[in-house]
């Protein structure tokens, strides 16, 4: 005798992985092999023996190595790129030194007379 209820989803096990590289969102996968979420869950206890959240953590890795990889190969071409990975990867920093001088006291007193010449608050310069 057959057995009674709805046949199973057929989800490509590869295309899954596919997806997850991606990090599409479950919701997303379920949409895409047009199922239901708690169908994409019985698919990884039966296909993985794990839920979702476990399989997705492992397979999305296999997405970020792809990026990475196409990150190098635009750092040959786009020195931003080569920048970018550089402070990412090599703790590399856009560097800004700055130096204080010292205002001469005569010109101190020249920039006092002028601002009290011209109405200025007497505020903006302190001692």
């Amino acid at each position: 005798m057959a057995k009674a209820g709805r046949p199973k989803k057929d989800i490509d096990a590869e295309q899954f992985v596919k997806l997850c590289g991606l990090q599409c969102t479950e919701e997303e996968i379920a949409a895409f092999f047009d199922c239901s979420v708690d169908t994409i869950e019985r698919f990884c206890k039966r296909e993985f023996g794990v839920n979702f959240a476990e399989i997705y953590k492992r397979k999305r890795d296999y997405g970020k190595i792809s990026l990475r990889r196409t990150q190098w190969k635009l750092a040959e071409k786009y020195p931003s790129m080569a920048i970018f990975l550089g402070k990412q990867f090599l703790g590399q920093t856009d560097k800004i030194e700055a130096t204080v001088a010292e205002i001469d006291p005569g010109a101190r007193n020249e920039i006092e007379d002028f601002l009290n010449d011209s109405g200025a608050d007497d505020n903006l310069i302190e001692d």
